[in-house]
This record gives structure tokens, C-alpha cells and sequence, in this order.
């Protein structure tokens, strides 16, 4: 694959002063002026003796919550004794979006380790991870402007600026490009949502930054149903594939009217180019949300994602699907294709999709599949010597579904037709998203501990192989992993509490309870407020952790 010059250029830089970088390039792409670049971003960090970029929610496109490239942190150094609290870097506001991470970005000329922040007071931060010092702050905020209020609704308060996990192409632009949503209202008390994107090194916007975020969809009967910017958030995290920026949009605490909005924009032009909405015809929902998760891609550019509850037509076509395109409760497959005309360059649609045969009881009780996010498992070989290529899910009610991908099961009244459901295998439910190492797949549901399960011929053991030693309050915890490659795997998860506790279990027992950040005498640890939908970054020896004003930076103690 081609590099492109101004990268080739970083990356020699960067080896001029020893460090490597990974997950720096992706596939695919035009080398068009502008924002965008040559790389989808997104990757998975790859494997290297230093440098670690995590540039995306949850580390990749499959959304596994995996950093392999960890080669500071152990099982044996993760300790009340060698392991704690470093620093707290202060921000104006709720820290919601997963901190994200660059090794060896080119600041002036030299290469620093870079931790980015984003607040729902409409700002963004770079920090020099080493040393805490800032590098450059930025309001996104236009004249006269201020976060929106928080939309009579009680989930994000008292303001709702940038809430969804950015996501960063280092090959994009002069030193690559953090790409983010940000919510405000202007002195009119109008709403805007829009897309920025800021050039790493500086955070500068970059040409045709921003775009205003705006979109219609046919529905049922002729005429079009709009996207209000006062009527959604940006939940869930932006998705970068095939140089397109997907956005996915959720309501004010299901406060109608809304649908279910997906939005793609060209990463080179921040132009919108591709719509779906995956309930046209409906007035309340579903939305997409997922706890802050984000929609997954698989190899071929096909998205995945788990609807909340809402409409879903139990009538069917001739092929299975809902006859409006009306998808509450769903696990999604959705295709990505060339085509469309005016200002949409190409196509979405759902090629597949699994709904659950209780679906309209469900919705009708707030038991949303949505509230959780959806994973892509690696292939695997069933007990037959077949190849399955798996999603995985699981939200309120309790039970974790397993979907295949290449054939999903679609809806059936009589029962689920899916690869396999652990039913009641989440006591309490699931309001955050699962991270996949090694062969288990791990859950933190409300009120329970953290749980981890076994992947064996392609099935989850129907009972958690371990579980950590004490439960998590709401809304549960979304785990991450850190390891050098098989070996030295640690399992971070973050308590919402006051104070907020950062946890480290081995791998391969939860059991083993490595460090809490109440271990330690005096507090020494203790770094602030507790926030909902935290997941930890781990990168270069280093934890990065949300609260309610900072972000917390952990490491081995000098």
C-alpha cells in the first residue's frame, strides 16, 4: 500500500528519534486537497517495541477495545506499589468522549506523545502525555455561541457540547486530522451540529471546516422527513472506513419527534455524501446510541450496529425485511456501495438484520437492545470445521446474542432464528459496550461484576469462565484490554463512583483483582468524580481516564 509523502515524512521523523508508529495507515482513499487523506483510520494498533496509536473508540473498526501493543504494563508491575496516579489533566467540562492517543506527533518539530480530550463545554484539548503540559485548546464554538442546554432531558447535564468518541486519520492532512461532532446553540436559540475537522499538530480547522449537518429521507407515501439538529445528539462514536465519516445520531431521553438517522460525510471534502434512516416512518425512534459505542465495520466496508427500542413492522416483504424500513431492536448489516446522485455519492442499505421475536413487547417497555454496542469477533471455526464470521450484542434484557454475519436471521415471530443466545446471561443489563481478547469476550452488566466468557468452536460458554470479585454500580463498566500480543493481558475498568475507581484484573481470571485506585494509603490515587460510559485508553505505559473535569493519566511510579 502507498503512502502518502507527508506521512512517509512523520514516519521517517519519527524513526529519527526512535519511535515507531502504529495504526498509522489504512486502505483505501483519494489524495484529494482538502481535510481528508488517504486512510481510512481506525486500525487496529499494530504490534511494535514503542508507540501506540489509539485512534479510534475501542481501538479498530470491530470495535474489540485491544491495544496488542503494550509492552510497559504487566500483570507484574500493575500494582498499589509500582502502579498509580501520575497527574489529572483539568478541563472545562464532562470528559464523555473516550480520551484518544498519537505517538510520536510532530509538534514544532519534534515528536511528542499526544493525549486528546473533548468536553461537552464544545472544546477540545492535546496534552503532551509525558509531561502534561497542554499543546494547543480550541472552543468550537461559533460568535455568540454556547453549548446546547440539555434538551429537558436528565442524561447529559447541564450542557450537551461534544458528547461521541472523535476519530483521528494521521495520514489525513498536513499532520493528520482529529475529526469531531459538536452540539451548540447560537443567541437566536437555534441548535447546530457539525463536523469539524482539526489539524493534529495545532488544531487549526482545516479547509471546509466545518460542516453544518443537515439531511433529508423519503417516507412512506412521497414527501421527506428532516434531520432537526435540536432533536438529536451525537451518542455514538464517529466511525472512519473508506475515507467516510459516519455519524449516527440518538435523541433527548426519547423525547419525540425522532428516527434513526445514519450520516456519512467524505473525509476529503466534509461533504455529506451517503443518508440512511433506519425508521422513516416513525415518530419515536428507534435511535442509535449504544452507550457511546460505535458502529463497526467489517472487512468488505459492511456497518453493524444495534438499534434502540422504536418502531419495527412486523409485516414483512417478500424477502424479510420490514415492509417500512422500520428497524427497532435490530443488530444491522448495513452495505456500503458507489452511487446515489446530488449531494449523495453513495449509497446505504440494510443487507441484513436481526430482530428479536419479542421485539415490539420489548420496546414497548424500554428494553432496548441499543443500550449496548455492538463487536465484531474474529473468524472463528465451528465444531463442523465451517468458518463463522460473528457479531455480538447485547442490551437491557439481559441476554447476550450472537448473530452471524452472513446469515442473520431476520425476524421470526415463533422465536430467534440467530447462531446462539445465552439467555439471562446479564443479570441487571447492559448500558456499555464489551471488549474481545484471547479467545473471551468480557461484559460488565449493572450492578454485577465483570464477566468473562469463553469463545470455544465458535460459542460462548453459557456461564462466565471468571468474574471480577466485586459488581459495578450503573451504568456497569466498559472494559479494555492491554497486552503484548497473547501475553501479559490486563482487563481496565472504569467505576462510576465518587471517587471514581480505575480497576486492573489479569486476563485470564478476573478473579485477580491486580490494582484499584483505592488501594493506595491516603488517597494517593484518587482522581475525581465518577461519569457514565467511561472506557479507558491504554497506551505507551499509560491509562487515560474520563470523569466529570479531567482526565486522569496512570503509569508506573518513578
Amino acid at each position: 500500500m502507498k503512502i502518502p509523502f507527508r506521512h512517509a515524512l512523520t514516519r521517517l521523523l519519527a524513526l529519527a528519534a526512535g519511535t515507531v508508529l502504529a495504526g498509522c495507515a489504512g486502505t483505501g482513499g483519494t489524495g484529494i486537497a482538502g481535510p481528508g487523506g488517504t486512510s481510512p483510520a481506525g486500525e487496529s494498533a499494530r504490534p511494535s517495541q514503542s508507540g501506540t496509536d489509539v485512534l479510534t473508540y475501542k481501538n479498530d473498526r470491530q470495535r474489540s477495545a485491544q491495544n496488542l501493543s503494550e509492552v510497559t504494563l504487566k500483570p507484574s508491575n500493575v500494582d498499589a506499589t509500582h502502579f498509580g496516579l501520575l497527574r489529572n489533566l483539568q478541563v472545562d467540562g464532562k470528559v464523555d468522549a473516550q480520551p484518544l492517543f498519537t505517538s510520536a506527533l510532530l509538534v514544532d518539530g519534534t515528536p511528542l506523545e499526544a493525549v486528546f480530550v473533548a468536553t461537552e463545554q464544545d472544546t477540545v484539548y492535546a496534552f503532551d502525555a509525558d509531561k502534561g503540559t497542554l499543546i494547543w485548546r480550541v472552543t468550537l464554538l461559533g460568535a455568540g455561541e454556547r453549548p446546547s442546554d440539555n434538551r429537558h432531558c436528565s442524561q447529559v447535564r447541564p450542557d450537551i457540547g461534544i458528547t461521541s468518541t472523535p476519530v483521528i486519520d494521521r495520514a489525513a492532512g498536513a499532520h493528520g486530522t482529529l475529526y469531531v461532532v459538536a452540539m451548540s446553540k447560537d443567541r437566536l436559540s437555534n441548535y447546530h451540529q457539525r463536523l469539524h475537522a482539526l489539524d493534529l499538530a495545532t488544531g487549526a480547522e482545516l479547509p471546509g471546516s466545518p460542516r453544518e449537518v443537515t439531511a433529508t429521507f423519503p417516507v412512506r407515501g412521497g414527501g421527506t422527513t428532516l434531520f432537526d439538529p435540536g432533536q438529536y445528539e451525537e451518542r455514538a462514536a464517529l466511525l472512519l472506513d473508506r475515507g467516510t465519516i459516519y455519524t449516527s445520531w440518538t435523541s433527548h431521553c426519547d423525547i419525540p419527534p425522532y428516527t434513526g438517522w445514519i450520516l456519512g460525510f467524505s473525509e476529503a471534502t466534509l461533504e455529506r455524501t451517503a443518508v440512511l434512516n433506519i425508521a422513516p416512518n416513525g415518530h419515536a425512534g428507534p435511535a442509535i446510541w449504544m452507550s457511546g459505542g460505535g458502529p463497526a465495520a467489517d472487512a468488505a466496508g459492511n456497518l453493524y450496529l444495534l438499534s434502540a427500542n422504536g418502531d419495527f413492522d412486523t409485516t414483512l416483504d417478500s424477502g424479510g425485511f420490514p415492509r417500512n424500513g422500520d428497524y427497532g431492536n435490530s443488530v444491522l448489516k448495513i452495505q456500503t456501495a458507489a452511487g446515489g446522485t446530488g449531494p449523495t455519492s453513495h449509497t446505504l442499505r440494510v443487507l441484513d438484520y436481526f430482530t428479536m421475536s419479542n421485539e415490539v413487547a420489548e420496546s414497548a417497555t424500554d428494553r432496548d437492545l441499543g443500550s449496548g454496542g455492538a463487536l465484531l469477533l474474529p473468524d472463528m471455526t465451528d465444531a463442523a470445521g465451517s468458518v463463522k464470521h460473528l457479531v455480538v450484542g447485547a442490551g437491557k434484557d439481559t441476554n447476550i446474542y450472537v448473530v452471524d454475519r452472513d446469515s442473520m436471521g431476520k425476524f421470526h415471530p415463533d422465536g430467534n432464528h440467530i447462531w446462539q443466545e445465552v439467555t439471562g446471561a446479564l443479570p441487571g443489563g447492559i448500558w456499555s459496550t464489551p471488549a474481545y481478547f484471547h479467545g473471551t469476550l468480557y461484559y460488565g452488566a449493572v450492578g454485577a461484576p465483570l464477566k468473562a466468557f469463553t469463545v470455544a468452536n465458535a460459542r460462548l460458554s453459557s456461564e462466565p469462565q471468571s468474574q471480577s470479585p466485586s459488581a459495578f454500580p450503573a451504568p456497569g463498566t466498559a472494559p479494555s484490554i492491554s497486552a503484548n500480543g497473547a501475553a501479559d493481558g490486563i482487563v481496565w475498568a472504569s467505576e462510576n463512583s465518587n471517587p471514581a475507581v480505575l480497576h486492573a484484573y489479569d486476563a485470564a481470571n478476573l478473579g485477580v483483582e491486580l490494582y484499584n485506585s483505592n488501594q493506595a494509603a491516603n488517597g494517593r490515587d484518587h482522581f475525581g468524580t465518577g461519569n457514565k460510559f467511561i472506557t479507558p485508553t491504554i497506551a505507551d505505559g499509560k491509562v487515560f481516564v474520563g470523569t466529570t473535569n479531567s482526565v486522569a493519566v496512570f503509569g508506573l511510579l518513578r
